[in-house]
């Protein structure tokens, strides 16, 4: 038997879920209440990594279920994300819902339409980004910018500086507001 969960998504704890849950009850999906997944986190962030979305995934849902969303930003803002996210769900054998699509059924043949335009948009977004990125490096280097990460000869200088002057890794990572761990990767180089 299939069993129906939703999650709903809100990016800031003045936010609620209740809205959300009630608009797909609404529209008929009697979903339990242990199954009602909410979570607080910015839409930015990808959806495997958000702590309550991977626990859903990874240990609630199981071929067969329907995970229903209100909207398919509830899924992510990132459009590559979401349909990695959505092609990862139907492999699993998991229906996708998403309230605000004309084709509410990810999984039927208007709803795999929609899925390869978002595959088309994904990858002209991808190709964007990577256009954009050569442009950005070739124009930098144009303007005889140095690219990579800069040389710390200035922190390698201060914390054998502040060695000499006889503080601690410690003291030198407080005194200079850097990390210990970078105190310690220049505490032995020469200045």
């Amino acid at each position: 038997m299939s069993r129906i969960f939703a999650y709903c998504r809100v990016s800031t704890n003045e936010q609620t879920t209740a809205n959300q849950i009630h608009a797909i009850e609404s529209a008929g999906y009697k979903v339990e209440e242990q199954r009602v997944v909410s979570e607080t986190i910015s839409g930015s962030v990808e959806a495997m990594k958000r702590p309550a979305f991977s626990t859903l995934v990874n240990h609630k849902l199981e071929s067969g279920d329907t995970l229903v969303v209100l909207k398919l930003d509830r899924l992510g803002r990132d459009n590559i994300d979401v349909q990695q996210t959505i092609t990862m769900l139907m492999d699993k054998g998991i229906s996708v819902v998403s309230l605000d699509l004309p084709s509410k059924d990810l999984a039927s043949a208007e709803g795999k339409l929609i899925l390869q335009m978002f595959t088309a948009f994904a990858e002209f977004e991808r190709n964007r980004i990577k256009e954009r990125t050569r442009e950005g490096l070739k124009r930098a280097k144009s303007e005889g910018k140095k690219l990579g990460r800069p040389v710390a000869t200035d922190t390698t200088n201060a914390v054998q500086k502040a060695k000499q002057e006889g503080l601690s890794q410690s003291e030198t990572a407080i005194h200079l507001g850097i990390s210990l761990a970078t105190v310690k990767r220049h505490w032995n180089k020469a200045a």
